[in-house]
């Protein structure tokens, strides 16, 4: 497995991935010097973060391979549907599974979604818009959410 540190507005950021696909984009709670050399398998990651985090990108083009049970793939795998820009609900993402009970469990699937970022956990926000819980923060998830809308914020003065 090959890993790479890279900096980034919300802290450093761990990248792991083979040959076989992405496995993981961790947030780092410390700081740490960014990696020095990158490996082949994870260049194409970490340019496209960068072009996301500079505002050029707004999907990704890689080859993905979290681990997890077939359930949580499936959960991933409806994240990946959620379109820059747009959030959508835990009931929802239920909904759209087959299943208005599931909520739970794909509540707790998305927490563990292990590709920060590119599998966009990030977009989910309770029922009456809330910001509900983020594994990386909710200071990041805000973030996250303010970089991808399309109303630009001005100040006044």
């Amino acid at each position: 497995m090959n890993q790479v540190l890279i900096a980034s507005p919300l802290g450093t950021l761990e990248i792991s991935g083979d040959l076989n696909g992405i496995s993981a984009v961790t947030f780092l709670e410390e700081e740490s010097p960014q990696s020095e050399k990158i490996p082949d398998v994870l260049k194409t990651a970490v340019i496209q973060l960068q072009e996301y985090f500079d505002g050029n990108r707004t999907d990704f083009k890689l080859k993905l391979n979290p681990q997890g049970t077939d359930f949580q793939k499936r959960v991933w795998q409806e994240l990946s549907q959620i379109p820059f820009g747009k959030t959508t609900s835990y009931l929802q993402m239920a909904k759209n599974l087959g299943d208005p009970k599931v909520i739970r469990a794909a509540a707790s699937a998305n927490g563990k979604n292990p590709i920060a970022i590119i599998i966009p956990c990030h977009r989910v926000i309770g029922s009456d818009q809330s910001m509900t819980g983020y594994a990386g923060g909710i200071w990041r998830k805000k973030w996250l959410l303010a970089h991808e809308s399309p109303v630009t914020q001005q100040s006044l003065f």
